[in-house]
């Protein structure tokens, strides 16, 4: 076996096997967290990378099952609408090794959702538009020593999360608004959060470098964010209907506290032919977590609540790398990602193809270029009970199999 060559040209391109996973994967999950540019043999290494993600999530069929702010559907809102927006998702690190001790600074944006589905549908009640953004700065070392013919590879770190967002929903229809109190108003409140926190990640890898063989297993811990503060916006509302709507016409300060799940992720590749790799990886993540968010007042009264009612999520990838020469490579691969959704959401399960060539003028530059194809799996949404508190029944929804696309690239520079 040539492994030099292979390890040369075929192992830079085995990171494409992760390039799915920000292709719209389960729960509120973006870029995820990725490790990889620690396993450069370099002294030192830093990489840039930027993923644009195209999800066509389309919901129909839409129905106001909770006519108490007005029955929308009666009042001429639409049964449709375009529920996602497409989004970056970036990611920046720097790896420095010296002797047996590596270690990776990174940024990336491992969390984050849009949806936009706009005022005008029938399931405005239960959603307007909905954004989250994350900023991760992370630090993980590793330290190898030898074993059999390959060596271990002991893992660990720690990050530190922050997270932002809001969320708008229809609580009075303006046509309401209007007809039967004579007021005006949007009718739309608004919960603006912010919140942050730290955590760990620890991990085992064992390699072979002729063979461009390695498997590793990491865990990555949960994100506690104890101390989420924010904002009610019920301005537009009319104060007037204070008796009807409790806090009309002004912002209340809130509180509450969640996590961020961990996660279980094993990766492999190795070398089966001359400049031929086969890789491939297994994650689990505590989606199940994250069921319902309360938010409260300084006098625990509570005020909103996020819905979210996920289950866990399974992401499974296989794929094969092949370098052609000294300068291209490519890969592909096929990646299933289990839903979060149950019985309420629109996140169902995602099948993936993505393929991308690299190309290395020379041993320290790599460039690559990577595209994703999927497909958002059909289901429904209708309203369900976590913790004995109904979730989900201001509106039922059907929605299609629907694409989802991305495009990628990266630049490498090894010293």
């Amino acid at each position: 076996m040539r492994s030099k060559g292979l390890a040369r040209g075929v192992v830079a391109v085995a990171a494409f096997g992760a390039l799915q996973l920000p292709a719209q994967a389960g729960g509120i999950e973006r870029g995820g967290y990725n490790i990889d540019l620690l396993f450069d043999r370099s002294p030192a290494a830093a990489e840039a990378t930027a993923t644009y993600v195209m999800p066509q999530r389309k919901l129909k069929n839409a129905q106001d099952t909770d006519p108490s702010d007005g029955n929308l559907n009666l009042l001429g809102y639409s049964s449709t609408a375009d529920d996602t927006e497409d989004y970056w998702s970036p990611r920046v690190g720097m790896k420095f090794g010296y002797q047996d001790v590596d270690c990776l600074i990174d940024y990336s944006q491992p969390y984050g959702a849009h949806s936009d589905p706009g005022a005008r549908w029938a399931g405005a009640a239960q959603n307007v538009e909905t954004k989250i953004n994350s900023d991760n700065y992370a630090a993980t070392c590793s330290y190898r020593f030898d074993a059999g013919p390959g060596q271990v590879r002991l893992i660990g770190g720690a990050s530190y999360l922050q997270m932002d967002g809001f969320k708008e929903r229809l609580v009075l229809a303006p046509e309401i608004l209007a007809g039967s109190f004579g007021l005006s108003g949007s009718g739309i409140g608004r919960l603006d959060l912010e919140g942050d926190g730290w955590g760990w990640r620890a991990g085992v890898a064992y390699e072979i470098p002729e063979y461009a063989m390695r498997v590793s297993l990491m865990y990555y811990s949960e994100v506690k964010l104890d101390n989420i503060t924010g904002d009610v916006d019920l301005t537009g509302i009319p104060a007037a209907l204070g008796g009807v709507v409790p806090g009309a016409g002004s912002v209340i300060p809130v509180t509450g506290s969640t996590a961020m799940p961990d996660a279980l992720e094993l990766k492999l590749q190795s070398g089966i032919a001359p400049d031929w790799l086969a890789f491939g990886s297994v994650k689990w993540t505590d989606w199940s977590q994250l069921q319902r968010i309360p938010f409260y007042t300084s006098g625990g009264v509570e005020v909103t609540a996020l819905d979210l009612g996920y289950r866990d999520g399974w992401t499974v990838t296989a794929g094969l790398g092949h370098k052609f020469n000294d300068e291209w490579s490519a890969a592909a691969s096929v990646t299933w990602d289990r839903g979060t959704s149950q019985d309420y959401g629109a996140q169902s399960d995602t099948w993936a193809l993505s393929a991308g060539v690299a190309y290395s003028p020379n041993k320290n530059v790599e460039i690559r270029l990577a595209g994703v194809l999927g497909i958002l799996t059909s289901g429904k949404s209708s309203s369900m009970t976590v913790d004995g508190v109904p979730i989900g029944n201001e509106a039922s929804y059907e929605y299609g199999n629907d694409l989802v696309t991305a495009i990628n690239t990266s630049l490498k520079i090894k010293f």
